[in-house]
């Protein structure tokens, strides 16, 4: 379990598809996509034969250069990379714009780690599930150890609150972009 909530996040980034108005079936790499630190791990790997994973896929989404600077702050690439399969609900830099000021620079600093993985983790499911397939649930089991709420109002489907708006399948699972950012419960 501990391996997929990693993973989670990242993923999330197949916003392109909202910016080309298309179905979210593609996502398509941008100029100011960002760039991620090739160093080292699995995640960094790269062949001309394999189809994108979920971490491919956010890193040349410009629309998520945001969540990618998080996936990479909390240490997760290499958690984004594995077999899945997973769904990576990827909130975009306009969700995260959104958020009270100073809260997104407050959580990339290093002493706020355990906190944006936490909250990361939040948006990753185990599972590769359609928009229509996660109309039947109520609730999902996130990679934190944590429920979200599913709800559907009309065609549209929530999860957190947040509105699935385009998905993009990977090679490990599925990205479903979501228009916020979504806050796992804090436990008292």
């Amino acid at each position: 379990m501990r391996r997929l909530v990693i993973p989670i996040l990242v993923v999330l980034f197949i916003a392109t598809a909202c910016n080309n108005g298309t179905n979210g079936d593609e996502a398509v790499a941008t100029e100011n996509a960002p760039t991620l630190d090739k160093s080292a791990g699995q995640a960094f790997i790269e062949d001309d034969v394999s189809n994108p994973n979920l971490l491919q896929i956010a890193a040349k989404s410009a629309d998520h250069s945001t969540l990618v600077a998080a996936v990479q702050a909390a240490d997760l690439e290499n958690s984004l990379v594995n077999a899945g399969p997973l769904m990576v609900f990827a909130p975009t830099n306009s969700a995260f714009d959104n958020l009270p000021e100073g809260t997104v620079e407050t959580l990339l600093k290093p002493e706020n780690k355990g906190d944006l993985a936490n909250i990361l983790k939040f948006h990753v499911t185990p599972g590769n599930y359609s928009k229509e397939f996660l109309k039947k649930f109520k609730k999902l089991g996130q990679a934190n150890d944590q429920n979200v709420m599913v709800e559907v109002k009309g065609d549209d489907v929530y999860v957190g609150g947040a509105k699935i708006i385009a998905s993009v399948k990977a090679s490990n699972g599925i990205i479903h972009v979501i228009d916020a950012v979504m806050l796992p419960p804090t436990e008292k």
